[in-house]
C-alpha cells in the first residue's frame, strides 16, 4: 500500500507541476518528485514529524535547485513549488499515517469510504433538488441542496461504520462524516478553483474521461488529515 501511495503522489507531482507551469511559473520538478515520494516513507517510518520534515527538506531542496535558473521570477517559482508540495505530498502523506497502524485498512477503509458518501450523496441530491448555486464563479454544477445531500450521506454512512470497526459512539460517527464531507468538499472547490485561475479543464489526461490523477485526488487530499487528526482522538 505504501507503493500504491508513493506512485499516486509521484504522478498527482507531476501533473500539477505540470498544470502550474501553464500559468507561468516553473517549480523545478526533480527535487518535487524526489521529495513527494520520500515523504510518504517518511510517514510510514518515522510518523508526522518525520513527513513535516519531509516537507521542510523537500521545499530547501527545491529553492536551491532553482538557484541554477537565475533570479528572474524565483519568488513566484519557489511559492509554487511550495504549494505543489504542501497540496499533494503533504496532505496525501497522511495516507501513510492513517494505513501505518496494526488498523490501519479500517481507518483508510471508513476514510475512502465517507469520501465516496460524499461525492455520491452531493451527485444525487444536486441532480434530482439541485436549484441554488453554490459557488457558481468556481464550480458551476455545485449546489446548496447537493452539499446537504453530501452532509446528510456521510453523516448516516459513517455513523454505521465507525461504531462497527471501532466501537465508537453513534453520534461520533456522525460527527466524523460530516468533518469529512466538508474537507472533500473544499478539497473539490480548492482545485476546481486553482484549474479556473490556471485556466484549465483537467489536471492531465492521463485517465481518458476522467481527466488527470488529481481530478481524482482532489477531496481525498483535504479528507485524509482531517481523518488522521479525528481518528487519533476517537479510536487511538
Amino acid at each position: 500500500f505504501l507503493g500504491v501511495i508513493a506512485v499516486a503522489l509521484t504522478v498527482a507531482v507531476w501533473e500539477l507541476t505540470r498544470a502550474v507551469r501553464q500559468g507561468g511559473a516553473r517549480p523545478p520538478l526533480v527535487p518535487l518528485l524526489l521529495g513527494g515520494t520520500s515523504m510518504a516513507g517518511l510517514a510510514w517510518y518515522g510518523g508526522p514529524d518525520a513527513l513535516s520534515v519531509g516537507l521542510l527538506v523537500t521545499v530547501l531542496a527545491a529553492m536551491i535547485w532553482r538557484l541554477a535558473d537565475g533570479p528572474a521570477g524565483y519568488q513566484r517559482d519557489i511559492t509554487a513549488a511550495t504549494l505543489v508540495a504542501v497540496y499533494v505530498p503533504f496532505l496525501g502523506g497522511f495516507a501513510a499515517l492513517l494505513a501505518e497502524p496494526t488498523d490501519g485498512a479500517q481507518r483508510v477503509l471508513v476514510t475512502l469510504a465517507a469520501v465516496v458518501l460524499s461525492d455520491t450523496g452531493g451527485y444525487v441530491a444536486g441532480v434530482f433538488f439541485g436549484r441554488h448555486p453554490m459557488s457558481p464563479t468556481v464550480s458551476p454544477k455545485k449546489s446548496w441542496e447537493g452539499l446537504a445531500g453530501s452532509l446528510v450521506a456521510t453523516a448516516a454512512g459513517s455513523a454505521i461504520l465507525l461504531p462497527l470497526l471501532f466501537e465508537v459512539a453513534l453520534w461520533w460517527g456522525a460527527v466524523f462524516g460530516l468533518a469529512i464531507s466538508i474537507a472533500s468538499v473544499l478539497g473539490d472547490l480548492a482545485e476546481s478553483m486553482l484549474k479556473r485561475d490556471l485556466g484549465i479543464k483537467d489536471m492531465s489526461n492521463l485517465l481518458p474521461g476522467h481527466g488527470g490523477l488529481m481530478d481524482r485526488l482532489d477531496s481525498i487530499l483535504f479528507a485524509l488529515p482531517t481523518a488522521y487528526l479525528l481518528l487519533a482522538y476517537l479510536a487511538p
